[in-house]
């Protein structure tokens, strides 16, 4: 892992860590606005989903509020959160105490591969750094995710179509062509862009 990965992971986890005490276990203390934004964001992650029966690792889970969106559905088989704060691994813990279909994980990299791996949010506070770092980050993130998931993972970014004044230095936005021709290049040649879901941001389905 390079000097500046670790570096960005540091401030990231810091980051977060600082959110999660100031808003507690709410979508506000993962950084999005309300829970209706979350939900929408967690409806497109869950297109990557076509197994009868999958596990699923969840990077940079938070205190894992996307399991609530997933557990419904009996396809769900294990939920595995990973994430580099480990206020949020431990909020988590606390949160689905003795409910043995979760595990959290305090890192970056998950332990096991899963079915799918998702990841919501974890692209887009950039923490001062130039796009080349930010990209190099985000692609070796997505290299992990593509490493761990069997069948497939999913993933959002702010867009880079996003409306100018409205748009803030301290973020990052993904020129989702650009990402869309990476993911398929490198990791399949089915590939969706979703970016028809009302949100300043677009979602990657990468399918194996």
């Amino acid at each position: 892992m390079t000097d500046t990965r670790q570096s960005i992971y540091r401030d990231v986890a810091q980051y977060y860590a600082e959110k999660l005490q100031a808003h507690g276990e709410t979508p506000q203390g993962v950084d999005w606005n309300g829970v209706e934004g979350q939900t929408v964001r967690f409806a497109q992650l869950a297109q990557v989903i076509t197994a009868p029966a999958y596990t699923i690792n969840d990077i940079g889970c938070g205190y894992g509020a996307m399991y609530e969106f997933l557990a419904p559905n009996p396809a769900l088989q294990q939920y595995i959160g990973i994430d580099i704060a480990a206020e949020m691994i431990e909020a988590g813990q606390r949160r689905y105490a003795n409910n043995a279909q979760l595990t959290f994980v305090h890192g970056s990299t998950p332990l096991t591969p899963a079915t799918y791996s998702v990841a919501s949010g974890i692209f887009n506070v950039r923490l001062g750094r130039n796009d080349a770092e930010w990209w190099e980050y985000m692609t070796g993130v997505l290299d992990v995710m593509h490493q761990y998931s069997t069948h497939g993972f999913s993933f959002n970014c702010l867009t880079s179509y996003s409306d100018a004044e409205k748009m803030r230095d301290y973020l990052y936005y993904t020129d989702p062509c650009r990402l869309f021709d990476y993911c398929k290049r490198h990791y399949s040649r089915n590939v969706a862009l979703l970016h028809d879901y009302g949100l300043y941001e677009f979602t990657m389905i990468v399918r194996k």
